[in-house]
């Protein structure tokens, strides 16, 4: 057990190591990812605050509605725009945040970027965009251009040594949109090594500034006053909803790329979306006093509200988890979602890692190393290999990313490496075990002969237990009459049938002896009812041999008859013979008594009896008739032998059985003429009866000098 244990946690180790080595050399980077998308796509769902973001978007139907009824082409006229913004003032949008370049003056001139301007100054919590980079045309930031301010920057950029992240440029809207924006908001986003988004860049370092993402920017115009304070490993924020309630602090986790992961919501569509035409068609109608398309008037009202593009042809599909064509807007919304809901994902502590990966690595192989079968490694890996999914999607319900493949490859590596050494150094020892023990041993005990092969050494133990034993009437005479060849069918077939009886009962076949039979109960397996698992095993025997006689008959020319003797007693019991051969046996005067009562059915004309021991531990599901008070050779005390039945038979015989009773208890007493005339009626039918009445008539011609009731026995 200890050894096994030990080689278990061995095997767990270097199955861990051989993982963790993978984890950190990256090799698996690419896989779990993979594995991460899985759980975003099947568990991702609405937060608290996705009600309060909703999207309009310029998507193909806009497209099409604005050629076929204003014949606009793309890109739009500026002040197309503005019936959006009107809308949203109208309908009370808590910001508006358009994710949209307005790099170059329209092509309708001045006056339409000065009545988009305008329309944008009138706007509540208006968020524009810039787009930061390596390609535009400044490379500072203009002063009158608002920007929030960020505590412990310098410090973050310094411990962080990020110099080689700050982008050295930035592409700025035209006047008319930068200088009325209340802030302006970074599209620029950099997709994971495998291209998908899965993070934001909540910031992005500009001339030394921390400039916000569109997401971070949309949540901090509609909460004036918010502090922003940067720390090792996260952003804290904190703003104040309303005057009359204390400041909220979130606390978000960034990697060293100021990036945060993503707990997206669901597929594209989860925040509600108006088609950009439909809105456009509202405020126009609104302001003509007809019915808009979109009738919910509050439908917009203290929500933060996003435009941005889904339409094929404008290139704002990204791929991510949910989806590979998803809207970039919703990236930025899903964002807003996470800063408002305070539930951005965070990366599981590497240590936890490192712990996951041992603790799974162990339990795969101690547990397998442990396994005494097939069918129970199957059972360990059945049990064990759904649990690195199991923890991982837990931890995400939680709001973690704990990796899935490493510690599901340092379990599998376990385990296969375990059941690996279970087969190279126990494979073949319980191969050999059952090859050599399953003539002769029922498969309950080679199935704890396999499980515990340390029993087969040389030395026994003392164990009380219930011999048997059984010979074959006749048998010199048959087999002389019989050709080898018949003479080995004959005795396969009996020996075959008795066995498989004895072995059903859960008893050991010790040894076969020609014809006859030694078997043992209540070891190597312990048998609370061994006496009555004999006993009854010895009337099957019985009742089995009457049912193949005929068949017999037909092979030996004579019935075949069997005398059992059945005694419970302490024996020593174990392997013994040489360290190259030995045999799994009995030694002890219990053995050599439960031969002596076999021998004594030739005396009573029984052929089954049982010793006393062995009775006083049946049930009542067996029954017993007194035979005799008798002393074997070898023994100096009497012991009392029974004829077992089963109690059907016992209630057909009772007043038989009653006489033989009567008469017993006479010859006990000495009382002989009377113990005949108990015995005479039944001895036509009762083969003890009649040896009763030859010892009564011979005791009545010479009468013993004292009297005892005991019948001594002078042969085996």
């Amino acid at each position: 057990m200890w050894k096994k244990l030990l080689q278990g946690l061995l095997i767990g180790l270097a199955a861990a190591s051989a993982a963790a080595a993978l984890e950190w050399s990256g090799a698996l980077n690419r896989f779990e990812a993979k594995t991460w998308d899985w759980r975003v796509s099947q568990l991702a769902k609405p937060g608290a605050a996705t009600p309060r973001i909703k999207i309009i978007l310029i998507d193909q139907y806009s497209l099409d509605w604005a050629q076929q009824e204003m014949a606009l082409s793309w890109p739009w006229p500026r002040e197309v725009y503005k019936p959006i913004l009107d809308f949203c003032q109208r309908q009370g949008a808590r910001a508006v945040i358009f994710d949209m370049l307005y790099t170059e003056p329209s092509r309708e001139g001045v006056e339409d970027d000065e009545i988009f301007g305008a329309a944008i100054a009138a706007t509540p919590g208006f968020v524009g965009t810039v787009f930061l980079g390596q390609n535009g045309d400044r490379t500072n930031w203009p002063p009158a251009l608002a920007l929030p301010e960020v505590q412990g920057l310098e410090r973050w950029l310094a411990a962080a040594r990020r110099a080689p992240d700050r982008l050295p440029t930035a592409t700025l809207p035209i006047p008319e949109v930068a200088t009325n924006a209340a802030l302006l908001g970074n599209v620029r986003s950099e997709p994971d090594a495998d291209a998908i988004f899965r993070r934001v860049e909540l910031f992005s370092i500009f001339d030394e500034r921390a400039v916000p993402c569109l997401g971070l920017a949309a949540y901090l115009v509609a909460a004036p006053g918010a502090r922003l304070a940067l720390e090792p490993g996260r952003l804290l924020l904190s703003a104040q909803a309303s005057p009359d309630l204390a400041p909220e602090l979130h606390t978000i986790p960034l990697d060293r790329g100021a990036r945060a992961l993503l707990n997206f919501r669901g597929p594209a569509g989860t925040h509600q979306r108006f088609s950009a035409a439909a809105v456009i068609q509202s405020e126009l109608r609104l302001q003509a006093d007809a019915e808009p398309p979109i009738k919910d008037a509050h439908a917009l009202r203290d929500c933060y509200v996003f435009l941005g593009c889904n339409a094929p042809g404008l290139l704002d599909l990204r791929p991510t988890p949910i989806s590979r064509v998803y809207p970039g807007v919703e990236i930025f919304a899903t964002a807003l979602d996470n800063l408002l809901a305070d539930d951005f994902m965070r990366a599981v502590p590497r240590e936890y890692s490192w712990l996951a990966i041992l603790g799974l690595g162990l339990l795969g192989g101690i547990l397998t190393r442990l396994g005494r079968n097939a069918r129970e490694n199957i059972l360990v890996f059945a049990l064990t290999l759904p649990l690195p999914a199991l923890l991982s999607v837990a931890a995400y319900q939680k709001g973690f990313w704990l990796p899935f493949l490493a510690p599901e490859t340092a379990l599998l590596f376990a385990l296969v490496s375990a059941v690996l050494v279970n087969y190279a150094t126990e494979g073949k020892q319980k191969r050999f075990i059952r090859g050599a023990f399953k003539q002769y041993l029922s498969e309950e005990v080679i199935e704890q002969l396999t499980r515990h092969p340390e029993r087969l050494k040389l030395g026994g133990e003392q164990r009380t237990l219930s011999i048997f034993f059984s010979d074959l009437q006749g048998f010199t005479s048959i087999s002389e009459r019989l050709e080898p060849q018949q003479l080995t069918a004959f005795l396969n077939a009996y020996l075959t049938a008795m066995t498989d009886i004895i072995q059903e009962a859960g008893g050991t076949v010790d040894k076969y002896e020609g014809d006859a039979i030694i078997a043992f109960w209540n070891a190597p397996l312990a048998q609370a009812d061994h006496p009555r698992r004999a006993v009854r095993a010895a009337l099957r025997c019985q009742s089995q041999l009457a049912a193949m006689r005929p068949a017999l008959r037909e092979r030996v020319g004579r019935d075949i008859l069997m005398r059992i003797g059945v005694h419970t007693g302490p024996v020593v019991v174990g392997n013994m013979g040489s360290h190259n051969r030995f045999n799994y046996t009995i030694l002890g005067d219990a053995a050599n008594l439960a031969a002596r009562l076999e021998g004594l059915n030739k005396q009573f004309g029984t052929y089954t009896l049982i010793s006393e021991a062995t009775r006083s531990a049946l049930d009542d599901s067996l029954a017993a008739r007194e035979i005799s008070r008798v002393l074997v050779v070898g023994r100096q005390t009497a012991v009392r032998v029974f004829e077992p039945m089963l109690p059907a038979e016992q209630a057909a015989r009772t007043e038989e059985l009653a006489a033989f009773a009567r008469g017993l208890a006479a010859y006990y007493a000495g009382r002989f003429t009377e113990a005949l005339a108990c015995f005479e009626p039944l001895q036509a039918m009762d083969p003890p009866a009649a040896a009763y009445i030859r010892k009564c008539q011979a005791l009545l011609r010479q009468p013993p000098a004292a009297w005892n009731g005991v019948w001594v026995m002078t042969e085996k």
